[in-house]
């Protein structure tokens, strides 16, 4: 079961944010997240907004959610423009679900061509979809890349079967590097997204997934642990002794044995559980397979984001839409805002989640921003390993290795 929205206040009927939505706006990037809430099956430790075809219920069709799509998409740029924020060319594009991919290509290639006609793309922007690797062709593939699509994120998770069926993964191992040759063969660039610290898994699992996955010669991958939410079906297994929890020591091992894999193999570690395909020498490609839609989360950039559930910020005004399908398109049924509700962050707020955020990149957080609270602690996380003393004698925070397995806690030391 999905996690529930978070409390606000109330959003206007139609769109229009307040007035520091629009301050220095110019200075920030523009992105658009397109959420697609569609899977074939629910897997057991997924709480994302999500519904199969008997979840979704009357009133929500699967086949009609790209003309929702397309109709929040203009009133996207409706309220932006009655809020005074200029418009600006989109940097990024991120279709996330749920599976997009369960959508035909078409559907997704109208939904960005609505997003392209009303703000246009910056030269090389990223246009990524996440997709499933049994839900997509090489027909699919080539559709969604002559739609204007540059990059898709396959959801393999692991390569051992016996992970994959606790995990709930409709595919099998085989298909993965099937997939990838597909999106290769249809020019789009590649990233594998795995996860470690499974039920059952052993490190010899996990260096088999590894070894698979770059085996496929990707562009990036992301290496999460595995999170045991309340409410999923893997938490009752876990709770009935089905199958064993998560353990906190195993997931810092398997993490220190990714970084060391995907270092070996010519990979970068941009943030804390992501790593991208470096470039050759001083190539100005350097930072070309970093996924750039993410770091303008991190960075503080501004998106819009459509879709049941999905969250969007602009220049520290975040909002959230309502979370079902089906309320969802009887809203923009009425030409009315998704919205459910919305938050104007402090200075004091914005500054929190700074820290948080960007203390996961390998750019650092400028020590500059942190008040002299804060800086008192810089001395003891050197000290303690935690935190990379030249940088930090350059003015940036960057977390060691050691700083990336304990990132909460560095982050609980640094705030004011």
């Amino acid at each position: 079961m999905a996690s529930s929205l978070p409390l606000g206040d109330p959003a206007p009927a139609d769109g229009v944010l307040p007035p520091q939505a629009a301050l220095d706006a110019e200075a920030r990037s523009f992105s658009l997240y397109a959420h697609i809430p569609f899977c074939s099956v629910r897997c057991g430790y997924c709480d994302f907004n999500t519904y199969t075809a008997a979840e979704l219920g009357g009133g929500a069709s699967q086949n009609e959610y790209a003309q929702t799509a397309v109709d929040e998409v203009r009133l996207a740029a409706r309220a932006l423009d009655a809020s005074g924020v200029p418009r600006r060319r989109l940097s990024t594009v991120f279709f996330g679900g749920g599976t997009p991919t369960l959508l035909p290509a078409h559907d997704l290639a109208a939904i960005l061509k609505a997003a392209v006609g009303e703000w246009g793309l910056a030269p090389g922007a990223e246009v990524t979809t996440e997709a499933n690797p049994d839900s997509v062709t090489p027909d699919s593939l080539l559709a969604l890349r002559e739609a204007g699509f540059t990059r898709v994120s396959f959801g393999m998770q692991s390569a051992v079967p016996h992970v994959l069926r606790v995990l709930d993964r409709t595919h099998t191992p085989s298909r993965v590097p099937e997939a990838v040759r597909w999106a290769r063969d249809a020019g789009l660039d590649v990233s594998l997204d795995l996860i470690y610290g499974t039920p059952g898994e052993s490190m010899d699992d996990w260096r088999w997934s590894l070894d698979a996955a770059l085996a496929s010669e990707p562009d990036h991958v992301s290496a999460y642990a595995l999170i045991v939410e309340e409410g999923t079906r893997l938490a009752a297994q876990i709770r009935r002794g089905q199958v064993p929890d998560v353990d906190d020591d195993d997931h810092a091992a398997k993490y220190e044995v990714a970084d060391a894999v995907l270092g070996s193999a010519g990979f970068h570690w941009y943030e804390v559980s992501n790593w991208a395909r470096s470039a050759e020498g001083d190539s100005p490609d350097a930072g070309r397979f970093e996924c750039r839609h993410n770091l303008a989360y991190w960075h503080g950039g501004d998106w819009w984001g459509v879709g049941p559930g999905a969250h969007s910020h602009v220049g520290g005004v975040r909002w959230w839409n309502v979370k079902h399908p089906r309320a969802y398109a009887a809203r923009l049924a009425q030409a009315e805002s998704p919205a459910a509700g919305r938050e104007t962050l402090d200075d004091a707020t914005r500054l929190e989640e700074r820290i948080i955020l960007e203390l996961r990149l390998a750019a650092g957080l400028p020590i500059g921003v942190l008040p002299a609270s804060s800086r008192h602690e810089v001395a003891g996380l050197i000290a303690e390993g935690l935190v990379d003393g030249p940088s930090a004698f350059q003015g940036r925070l960057v977390l060691t290795l050691a700083g990336r397995l304990l990132a909460d806690a560095v982050v609980r030391r640094l705030m004011p």
